[in-house]
């Protein structure tokens, strides 16, 4: 006789037995014991008798159990272990608790991370830490849905970042491929969408630009310039700090403070109207005080040939390009083009080259103290280009040679 929920919350055990069975249908019986009531389903696989747990009842009702049974029963009929199932899932659920998204990512690291230097290895992890872990880190990588992608992407882009917003899903993409190629994951969700389908169209400036590997044939070439001193300088100190032109060719004496390496570039001549602060690596100093032997008490750094009372027209920097023989292929703002794909790819921060670069979004209330953010960084990011840019030019790394004892 089929059980029935009455019987079920009636049922004790016996004092003088250690449990009661009571029977139900298809192999569903209850069992009762001093300390609870248990659902099991007997059942044969392999010509084996087996035992599956069913539930706890109250927690789990007598339709509940039913229901369970029968789900088991289909699993024998098409030639699955119930038993087996459940064993599997148990540590599926138990691997996903250790492949959680952060922790494939970390392998993905540390696979990815040889042959490239520590500073850029040290950014990728950063990068994933500040904008990845904290939206998708906890997830188990099986989970990972497209949806959680995007809407990581997203939070990064509403911070007016959208380069980094494409950087950041990028990444996540190479740790879901990882996952997919070690058996830590079915599929890469990062691969159903493309950041054109949900991130804001990126507003492009095609300014024509060298790659790094043709930089030190520019290098030798404004070094070796023939025409007037104040381009050759003008044309040095844009690729020591990658100012715009247009901040370049404005600058003036009294925005420079040589003994504290700074250059203040007023609000009223920046793109963002706000102060924005150049360190100068050594490079840039040797060129200002070069120019300081021209100056002849003039504000202007880099007067105009025939007035020198305004600034030299933004045509000079490009006509002398296209002298040493960069005709269409650089102009002065592929200068920054250059070092913001250059420092990237030497591991320096994001951000830090954002800042460098004046290209953050600065609002009213941010603008008091944004022109310093970041500046221990960038000093260090300035000094080194500056070394960076002096190999470039020589074509190896100079190891001074001790004189020899006569």
């Amino acid at each position: 006789m089929p059980l029935t929920d009455t019987a079920c919350k009636k049922a004790t055990c016996p004092p003088d037995k250690p449990r009661l069975r009571l029977t139900d249908e298809r192999g569903l019986y209850l069992e009762v014991t001093p300390k609870g009531k248990y659902f099991r389903l007997k059942y044969r696989f392999d010509d084996r008798e087996k035992l599956l747990a069913l539930g706890v009842y109250p927690d789990t009702s007598l339709a509940q159990a039913r229901e369970a049974r029968d789900q088991a029963r289909k699993a024998i009929a098409a030639g699955q272990d119930p038993g087996a199932l459940r064993r599997e899932a148990k540590q599926a659920r138990a691997a996903d608790q250790t492949n959680t998204f952060k922790a494939v990512a970390r392998l993905w690291w540390d696979h990815w991370r040889h042959g490239r230097s520590e500073r850029h290895a040290g950014y990728a992890w950063r990068r994933l830490e500040a904008d990845v872990f904290p939206a998708i880190g906890h997830l188990p990588v099986r989970s990972v849905t497209p949806k959680h992608i995007t809407q990581m992407a997203k939070a990064v882009e509403a911070r007016g970042a959208q380069d980094l917003a494409r950087r950041v899903m990028q990444m996540s993409g190479q740790v879901m491929r990882y996952a997919v190629a070690n058996d830590l994951a079915e599929r890469n969700p990062a691969a159903d969408v493309k950041p054109g389908d949900f991130l804001k169209k990126r507003t492009k400036e095609n300014f024509a630009r060298l790659d790094e590997k043709e930089m030190p044939e520019l290098l030798r070439k404004i070094e070796a310039y023939q025409g007037g001193p104040y381009t050759r300088l003008a044309l040095k100190l844009m690729a020591l700090t990658f100012v715009r032109t247009s901040e370049l060719i404005g600058a003036r004496w009294s925005e420079f403070d040589l003994q504290a390496a700074e250059w203040r570039i007023p609000p009223e001549r920046m793109k963002m109207k706000s102060l924005h602060i150049v360190p100068l690596a050594p490079q840039a100093i040797e060129v200002l005080q070069a120019l300081q032997t021209l100056a002849n008490g003039r504000e202007l750094l880099f007067p105009g040939e025939r007035d020198h009372s305004k600034p030299m027209s933004n045509n000079t920097i490009l006509a002398a390009l296209d002298r040493m023989g960069f005709k269409g292929r650089m102009t002065g703002h592929g200068f920054r083009g250059v070092a913001s794909t250059a420092l990237h790819e030497h591991g320096f921060a994001h951000h830090v080259i954002e800042a460098q670069l004046a290209h953050q979004e600065r609002n009213e209330t941010a603008a008091a103290y944004n022109h310093a953010l970041y500046l221990k960084d960038r000093r260090t990011m300035m000094c080194w280009w500056g070394d960076h840019l002096d190999k470039l030019r020589k074509g190896a790394d100079v190891i001074p040679l001790q004189p020899r004892s006569a």
